[in-house]
């Protein structure tokens, strides 16, 4: 632990008045109320004014607030509404969640947030005569921009038993970045400045050189291609603009439509700056801390420490082919199914030529840096007269760089931002398109769950990277998938709590066809069910005792922790009361591997 730290602190503990120690377990105030109030004080000295009292983004919309009258303000509330669903703006406000059912304490029979109606933002319905509250938000928040502050926070916490979140840019599929009463240590402004490119990187006590960025723990997706385009290079990334790279997206496996190819965002990172829960700041890479090195590689969320920045190898630029077909689906024909059937059926082949890509119900978005234009075409025939059959448009072009194709494609594709919505997600294994009983099984079970759901697919997988076995900890089933399939499930600005209980299980239960399907195999970290059973093992199969004897080392105390990471002491843990706790048939089930 940094020593003035330490310092400071202590001597708050021991000496001011009032402070009276009434326990010493984590998961509950170790102070009484009057002296946590005097910490937070101090606490905010420490790291220079930077800690602040959260409140919901919504909040300028609303004339209640937890109970008490206040002044809305109409043009704040304007600026709001025109740009609720606008992740550019989202990301900028600590009080908003990509996924805003994050704000909300959804276990509450009484709602207990301060949300909009992300289909129509101007609804007043949503906001008229309604109580506002922070739900789910964090209590506090330290906007980090000194490894100081990460220290300062690590410490408060274990010295008062007040429970840490982290946040970065809010891309949160499961809740683990907010958490009703915690303090939390907001990355999202720190180092967001660091792009930097040496095409001799030398990791710090190793002798090999890389081609690799290196990226700050604030750097958004979109400025680092920017970036890599303009010294002619590709970085292997995720699909959106404000996705944060090195304390968010890489921990966790971080997929890309280039990743058959070029290998997942773990495959790619070559060393870490982090803060551990012990308040040390490290360096981790393959020589020095790589325990942690192999742990940071895919064993997901904020459970390791605090990223300050992160280094990625990266790619020359690439040309590429780029397919993109779409039509509007036909109840009558059922030719929704039909064009299921076929990607199953033409995925193999794609995959051996390089594609990678998202099937979202009639649309297909794709890319190969392996082919030529003619070739390109000729692989994608099939599907482009299915398509055109259908009065619908198939393009197959050549784009000259990444950042071409996502300046083109991806702003328009990306997911969006400000829906109350859920996935549930399972790594489709090869068998099931390299052979017709594993085809003729997966299209029965995609047919069986349309009404519900159009999956969404990824084509994300390291199909064709030359991966170095037992190199990263996130589940070996990357390595023997072709899709990463997800279901979807929606909620709105009101639902109850009944309803939101009927949509997670409704999802869980359709995610299940294609557990059944899959035995052995896993699903993604990062957009895995909410309530993934078994989620130690879908993780991260056979690598989870050892992640958790890592964690142990460098955690002892269990500071950080967040839903299904390593460690996880289960969802009756305090730190998950806004957590709807679902039964138990479907929140604990077990799969036959």
């Amino acid at each position: 632990m940094h020593p003035s730290m330490l310092s400071w602190f202590t001597l708050f503990v021991l000496c001011s008045s009032g402070a009276r120690v009434l326990s010493s377990s984590l998961g509950s105030p170790t102070l009484s109320s009057e002296a946590l109030s005097s910490a937070y004080e101090v606490l905010n000295v420490s790291v220079s004014g930077r800690l602040h009292a959260a409140l919901p983004l919504e909040l300028p919309c609303f004339s209640l607030y937890d109970g008490r009258q206040v002044v809305s303000d109409e043009m704040a509330c304007t600026t709001i509404q025109e740009n609720y669903t606008v992740p550019t703006y989202r990301v900028d406000s600590f009080g908003a969640y990509m996924l805003p059912q994050w704000e909300s304490c959804q276990s509450s029979d009484v709602p207990e947030e301060c949300l909009l109606n992300s289909s129509d933002p101007t609804d007043s319905l949503a906001y008229t005569g309604v109580d506002c509250s922070l739900g789910n938000i964090p209590s506090y928040y330290i906007e980090v921009q000194e490894i100081t502050d990460i220290q300062a926070a690590l410490l408060f916490s274990q010295q008062t038993g007040v429970r840490l979140s982290v946040k970065n840019k809010g891309h949160d599929y499961k809740g683990r970045s907010s958490g009703k009463g915690t303090l939390s240590i907001w990355v999202s402004k720190f180092n967001a400045d660091l792009i930097e490119w040496d095409e001799s990187f030398t990791p710090e006590g190793c002798d090999t050189t890389y081609d690799a960025i290196t990226v700050g723990a604030g750097v958004i997706l979109e400025d680092v291609y920017a970036y890599a385009d303009s010294v002619n290079r590709t970085f292997i990334g995720g699909y959106h603009q404000t996705i944060g790279i090195a304390a968010g997206w890489v921990l966790g496996g971080g997929h890309s439509i280039l990743t058959p190819v070029y290998g997942l965002g773990i495959d790619r990172v070559i060393q870490y700056k982090v803060v551990t829960p012990d308040g040390m700041y490290r360096v981790v890479n393959e020589c020095q801390n790589s325990d942690l090195f192999w742990a940071m590689r895919g064993g997901g969320g904020s459970a390791w420490g605090i990223v300050v920045e992160s280094a990625h190898r990266v790619e020359p630029q690439v040309t590429l082919q780029v397919a993109s077909l779409a039509f509007t689906p036909n109840t009558t024909t059922g030719n929704l199914a039909d064009w299921y059937d076929l990607t199953i059926n033409e995925t193999y082949k794609w995959g051996m030529d390089g594609w990678g890509g998202h099937i979202v119900g009639p649309t297909l978005i794709y890319v190969t840096p392996l082919l030529d234009n003619a070739a390109a075409n000729t692989s994608m025939q099939t599907a482009s007269n299915f398509v055109l059959e259908q009065g619908g448009t198939a393009v197959v072009e050549e784009l000259p760089s990444w950042y071409a194709f996502f300046q083109k494609y991806v702003t328009l594709a990306e997911a969006g931002v400000g829906p109350e919505l859920t996935l549930g997600t399972r790594l489709l294994d090869t068998t099931l398109f390299s052979t017709e009983q594993g085809r003729t099984t997966l299209s029965n079970t995609v047919r069986a769950v349309l009404p519900f759901a159009s999956p969404y697919i990824v084509a994300g997988t390291p199909f064709l990277y030359n991966w170095k076995n037992g190199s990263t900890s996130a589940t070996p089933a990357w390595r023997t998938s072709l899709w990463h399939l997800s279901v979807k499930g929606q909620f709105e600005w009101n639902s109850t709590l009944a309803e939101r209980t009927q949509v997670y299980a409704r999802v869980s239960e359709h995610v299940d066809a294609f557990r059944t399907i899959t035995p052995g195999s896993g699903s993604y970290f990062s957009e895995g069910d909410v309530y993934e059973p078994d989620h130690e093992y879908s993780y991260w199969g056979d690598n989870y005792p050892r992640l958790l004897e890592i964690k142990r080392k460098y955690d002892p105390l269990g500071l950080l922790q967040c839903w299904q990471c390593v460690g996880w002491q289960g969802q009756s843990d305090p730190l998950y009361q806004c957590h709807i706790k679902l039964n138990s048939s479907v929140a604990s089930t077990m799969f036959s591997r």
